[in-house]
């Protein structure tokens, strides 16, 4: 892997120096635009608007809009004065629950490696932080923007997960928020009851991306000169009389599953998954 920041972790008066890596990466298959006449590629080009003139990358300005309506130009060199952009630091803010932090504030996360010659320092905070189920809530500057973000431990790395600002997430506003839905106490325990048979621990090495592969097979049938997939009828979705009677749906659906074979999850994270559950009663308890 090829890193893609560095600079200091500051906790408090230590300074612990890491490197930043991507921790995801696309498995998208490569393509790129073409005519679909002959196949030949499509270029785009940057030019001035009713002109053909081509622009330089390195001439490129970004235009912007000031309160009072006005363009403002600004050039790269303007950009680079901008003081949150001279910090090589990743400090660390506070720390918080970590069920606090809801999932839809996540965004990209990137591994943190130790840089030092000895990775002591990285190692006691990652020990600490792991033990305390909290989350470091720090600031850094990442592409000549100030980030939020979210530091965890994962398999004993450091794990820096970027998160949205506060304004960046959406309100729902939808008109079903409003209305009073009535539901009867025999189709919530119902739905329970089918959530209980589809209950499981997570492992995501048990699904693939199906759409991805039915892509390769798509391309590799062109090659072949074959057809990918037979022809058969999409499912139909299901209209809006269909589900009028929703208990006898989900009576269907609980029957259906009791008659399928359970899915076993590993002992190992079975027993995962059961300590915190105790750890959680325990502080109830205390309370």
């Amino acid at each position: 892997m090829r890193s893609i920041w560095n600079g200091d972790l500051s906790f408090g008066l230590v300074n612990v120096p890491v490197k930043a890596y991507s921790a995801t990466e696309s498995h998208d298959r490569k393509s790129h635009q073409v005519d679909a006449k002959d196949g030949t590629r499509i270029r785009y080009k940057r030019v001035r608007e009713g002109t053909d003139t081509e622009v330089d990358f390195a001439n490129i300005a970004n235009a912007y809009e000031s309160d009072e309506g006005e363009t403002v130009i600004l050039t790269k060199d303007d950009l680079a004065t901008l003081p949150v952009t001279r910090s090589p630091e990743i400090s660390i803010l506070e720390f918080v629950p970590a069920d606090q932090v809801d999932p839809i504030y996540f965004d990209k996360p990137y591994y943190l490696e130790p840089s030092s010659k000895s990775p002591k320092a990285y190692v006691l905070l990652a020990k600490a932080l792991e033990s305390t189920d909290r989350l470091a809530i720090a600031e850094f500057t990442l592409r000549n923007r100030t980030r939020l973000a979210a530091l965890r431990v994962i398999d004993g790395v450091m794990t820096l997960q970027t998160l949205l600002w506060p304004d960046e997430v959406r309100k729902p506003d939808f008109d079903f928020l409003g209305d009073d839905v009535q539901v009867r106490d025999q189709e919530l325990e119902m739905a329970k009851s089918l959530i209980e048979t589809m209950a499981n621990d997570f492992d995501p090495a048990e699904y693939a991306d199906t759409y991805t592969e039915e892509l390769g097979k798509l391309i590799e049938s062109k090659v072949g000169g074959k057809p990918a997939f037979d022809d058969a009828e999409p499912a139909k979705p299901a209209e809006d009389g269909e589900v009028a009677d929703l208990l006898a749906a989900l009576r269907a659906s609980v029957k259906d599953r009791a008659g399928a074979p359970a899915k076993k999850a590993p002992a190992t994270k079975t027993a995962a998954k059961k300590a915190p559950a105790k750890k959680a009663a325990a502080k109830k308890a205390a309370s």
